[in-house]
């Protein structure tokens, strides 16, 4: 930092200390105008405020779907009548249905816009067979048999009625319009072969023991939503978004094998038909249980395993005032639960795990408590879970996936039981982002299909809060500013706005996940504070429970709530694709002269006392005493007495003429300006994103300070700045955002003076052969104490 005086005198008569001066040149930029245009205009639908307006409806359906699951086959062949309300101020002549199945079917848009290309290591035979399908499926059916088989649409009397499929969506003809606030009835019957678990349903075989497990979703004809924002919103299903739905009742009962334990979004409303009583004991002990109960054991769906029923056992579900339904079945499960007071206030819900033994030990001691837990953190910030029960049922390893009251979760630990941390914070991690997720989507009812974001943004937003809840400790991977880092670095041509469409969103866990969680809680934590953005938060949930929320209104709530334009945020975080890369390029070190004559020339003596410092005068010095001078004393004169940094009566006289012109307040200006230290900071936007200005001054008696700026200040130039600071104490260190909170991608540039850091590089023998993987950690610690392997997946039993 290059010190210097800054003129005391000059200040005053400019009227301030230190007035501010206009920049000397303009970076003209639009960052800080409102979105303005780039917003939908409000209406009577949905206001200015981000508020639903007067007018807005949600349309609606109830369903009554008979099912049966064809284990053999692992075919679904089904029946539904569905009650279609419109709500709407418009007439419809037809209806749209979602067939999400055809996604499989040989020739789907999905499979053929696939690309890629023949690698020097060649294709397999498989893969060279299904050119055409969306993905490899198992040889136990042949591809083309994928997709619905639909084999009849009629009316309430039966009566056929006019379809037309156009791959994953059926439009029906109505033989009369459908007017505001009517309803029609229909129903539609069909089938088709269930895929391999692809990531949101399907079945896993299990090849020791020969049976499956069905996660089933997206196995029935559903009615596409109908708003005042698209009409229809049938946009095609490719595999990427998911779905946009509506709200209704589901009765559904569910045909299977007699062995198998059925778990479904809802109530199930025949227990004690399907249950034996001694199931049915331990069902009534878990309503008032603290701690999972285990209904079916270990032991029970083992010996289910070996003696495949074929009789069959139909459990009939109840869910209200759902966007949807799934349910998973298989003799494997294990299942536990406990109906516990959630919110204190006297309404218990129930919490269950459904998983088979290989699961276990993760399962049966974590899944349940972290599907209670989730309620708990996610009401806390939003709402109620208005739901009687969450389910979280076990499903291939890795990922997951949600729908009202009921979740697929992957997460598995080794053959012998032993599991890596990565496993066990993975597991519920999952699990708390999918039974989340009844929060945002399946209540809070964004449109997936065009805004992948609003779900999963804000889930795994909510999902990092729910984390750190659980465990101090936790390793989070999202959420963190530091950990969006590396994405906000790629090149620019790789990336795209938050705001792009679902199905054409570019590294979808980073865009549609990470970074807009990153950007709320950088919101919550440095833009808005906690209190403003939870209570804002907190308001959009509400606002829009049971409703289906836009960006803008989310965008609209969050600013009228709190009271804060975020415009800028908006722009910078969700339109663009800029990073953030604050540069501190210089600090100028400033202090008052305040025409003391004692101060001023006792600086003036040490700064020519360093000045004449040079390697020249201290080698000469021992040759002093041998100059002209110091041997012929008649060669001195008054120049050789004479001290110009000695202060004189006459210096003495001028400083007090000058403090005498002063008004008090000047006075005291000017005697207290003394011991202060002003620092001019020169900070660049090199990346683009402006963002608030965190500094952090570590001061010469060891202590430090951080000094807060808003991303207004960047306003009137969001190229380069200069800022002044003042302080008491000499700062040695300068640091820009010290804590990690604006996601800088370069942390190289924000230290004044630089501060390098070394880059460590490894030492290492050369090895012979490949890479051995090493045990987890569990198994290395048995491994040391001599244990041995532990037996494999071996539950407690507790009941």
């Amino acid at each position: 930092m290059k010190k210097k005086l800054l003129s005391i005198c000059l200040m005053l008569w400019s009227g301030s200390l230190l007035a501010q001066q206009a920049p000397s040149s303009f970076s003209a930029n639009d960052r800080f105008e409102q979105l303005g245009p780039a917003l939908p205009t409000p209406n009577t639908f949905r206001t200015s405020s981000g508020a639903p307006g007067k007018d807005y409806f949600e349309n609606r359906a109830d369903y009554d779907i008979k099912v049966t699951l064809d284990d053999a086959n692992q075919k679904i062949t089904g029946s539904e009548m569905v009650t279609y309300y419109n709500n709407s101020p418009d007439v419809l002549t037809y209806i749209w249905l979602q067939l999400d199945q055809n996604l499989f079917a040989k020739g789907s848009t999905a499979s053929l816009t696939r690309t890629g290309g023949i690698s020097e290591q060649g294709m397999s035979i498989s893969q060279l067979s299904n050119l055409n399908s969306v993905r490899e499926r198992s040889q136990n059916q042949p591809s083309d048999k994928y997709g619905y088989n639909i084999t009849a649409v009629y009316d309430k009397a039966r009566k056929p009625l006019k379809y037309t499929i156009n791959q994953t969506m059926m439009r029906i003809e109505l033989p009369t319009p459908l007017a505001p606030g009517k309803s029609v009835q229909f129903g539609v019957d069909w089938n088709y072969y269930v895929t391999e678990y692809y990531g949101r349903s399907g079945y896993e075989f299990f090849p020791k023991d020969g049976n499956y497990n069905y996660n089933i979703a997206h196995w029935f004809p559903r009615l596409c939503k109908y708003d005042d924002i698209n009409g229809w919103q049938n946009k095609q299903f490719l595999g990427g978004s998911e779905f946009t739905l509506i709200f209704g009742n589901y009765k559904v009962a569910i045909t299977v094998p007699a062995d198998h334990v059925v778990a479904a979004s809802g109530e199930c409303q025949n227990y004690n038909q399907v249950l034996t009583p001694t199931q049915m004991q331990r069902l009534n002990q878990a309503k008032n249980a603290k701690t999972p109960v285990v209904i079916v054991t270990q032991a029970e769906a083992e010996a289910a395993e070996k003696n495949k029923a074929t009789a069959t056992k139909t459990w009939i579900y109840k869910a209200d005032n759902v966007r949807d339904f799934a349910f998973a079945s298989s003799r494997k499960y294990i299942w536990d639960a406990m109906q516990t007071d959630v919110y204190g206030n006297g309404r218990k819900i129930w919490s269950m795990s459904y998983y088979p033994k290989e699961g276990n030990p993760l399962w049966e001691k974590y899944s349940t408590r972290a599907v209670e837990h989730t309620l708990r953190s996610y009401g806390k910030r939003t709402f109620e879970y208005p739901y009687p029960v969450a389910i979280s049922v076990h499903s291939v390893a890795g990922g997951g996936m949600e729908y009202p009251m009921i979740s697929f979760n992957g997460g598995r630990p080794e053959a012998d039981g032993t599991y890596s941390e990565q496993t066990k914070y993975g597991m519920i991690g999952v699990i708390i982002h999918e039974v989340g997720h009844n929060f945002f989507p399946m209540i809070v009812n964004s449109d997936e299909r065009q805004w992948t974001w609003m779900d999963e943004g804000l889930n795994t937003f909510c999902q990092y809060l729910a984390e750190k809840e659980w465990d101090y400790n936790w390793p989070s991977r999202r959420g963190e500013p530091r950990d969006i880092v590396d994405y906000m670095k790629m090149d620019k041509n790789m990336l795209v706005p938050i705001m792009t469409s679902g199905e054409n969103v570019i590294l979808l866990g980073p865009n549609a996940y990470a970074k807009p969680a990153t950007a709320l809680n950088i919101l919550r934590e440095t833009v808005m504070g906690r209190e403003l953005f939870d209570y804002a938060f907190k308001e959009y949930a509400n606002r829009w429970k049971f409703k289906s929320p836009t960006p803008a209104d989310f965008f609209r709530t969050m600013e009228d709530a709190s009271g804060v334009d975020l415009d800028w945020f908006w722009k910078g975080w969700f339109y663009g694709v800029q990073p953030v890369d604050q540069d501190l390029v210089e600090v100028d070190w400033f202090q008052a002269d305040n025409q003391n004559p004692e101060v001023n020339k006792a600086l003036a003596r040490e700064a020519a006392q360093r000045r004449n410092n040079t390697i020249s005068k201290q080698r000469d010095a021992a040759d002093k005493g041998n100059t002209v001078v110091a041997q012929d004393s008649t060669m001195k004169d008054f120049y050789n007495s004479y001290d110009p940094y000695a202060v004189t009566e006459q210096d003495k006289k001028r400083y007090q003429d000058y403090l005498a012109s002063l008004t008090p307040e000047e006075r005291k200006t000017v005697e207290n300006s003394s011991t202060m230290n002003y620092y001019t900071l020169s900070l660049k936007n090199k990346g683009g994103l402006p963002m608030p200005v965190i500094i952090r001054m570590q001061f010469e008696d060891g202590t430090d300070s951080v000094a807060r700026f808003p991303a207004e200040i960047w306003r009137f130039n969001d190229v380069q700045i200069k800022k002044v600071i003042a302080t008491n104490k000499k700062v040695t260190q300068w640091t820009l955002d010290p804590f990690q909170e604006i996601a800088d991608i370069d942390a190289e540039n924000n230290s004044f003076p630089r501060v390098s850091t070394p880059t460590r590089f490894q030492l290492f023998r050369q090895r012979q052969g490949g890479f051995t993987p090493q045990p987890n950690p569990m198994q290395q610690q048995r491994q040391q104490a001599g244990q041995g392997a532990a037996p494999a997946r071996q539950g407690t039993g507790r009941n």
